[in-house]
């Protein structure tokens, strides 16, 4: 994965629903590579406008990058943060790209259901060769300090389910 950030682009799709925090956790996978030194593109999709709806997100990065849209079966990482919006997300993720799904962080070991974006973003951390400080930095920055213990242990419970999920992979 680390030569495909360094020489071509990675794309991440984010997919939900309304309210549970998909267009968050893509800005802040955004600020992550951009703060990086990376060339950034977002576009997202809002299904119905209201919370409940389907709302996807596209994030792509790299050296260069040239429109924000991930077509479908070109997806590296589709992470997917509502167990229904799981099958309809499949057709965004290319062979040999990961899919990260709820039930890879229980909702019941985190502190609040409300970080499961978080937590997710965590596991798919554990996948891209960005350093964790730049991660926790762009975490901090995106919500407010009262919310800031309770996601960085959602995101650090996360990297080290992704470092798992990681190891299982490769055998």
């Amino acid at each position: 994965m680390e030569e495909n950030v360094a020489s071509g682009v990675t794309n991440v799709v984010i997919a939900g629903l309304g309210g549970q925090g998909v267009l968050k956790a893509s800005d802040i996978l955004a600020q992550v590579a951009f703060d990086e030194g990376l060339d950034v593109k977002k576009s997202e999709v809002h299904g119905m406008a209201q919370r409940g709806g389907s709302v996807t997100s596209d994030v792509r990065f790299g050296s260069e990058v040239f429109s924000p849209m991930v077509p479908a079966g070109e997806a590296d990482f589709v992470v997917v943060m509502a167990p229904e919006e799981v099958e309809g997300s499949r057709r965004y993720l290319k062979a040999g790209g990961v899919m990260i799904v709820p039930d890879d962080v229980p909702v019941t070991s985190l502190d609040s259901a409300r970080s499961l974006n978080v937590a997710l973003l965590g596991v798919l951390s554990a996948y891209l060769p960005l350093p964790e400080s730049t991660w926790l930095t762009a975490v901090k920055a995106s919500l407010a300090e009262k919310l800031h213990e309770a996601n960085v242990k959602a995101f650090s419970l996360g990297r080290s389910v992704g470092r798992e999920k990681q190891g299982s992979s490769a055998r």
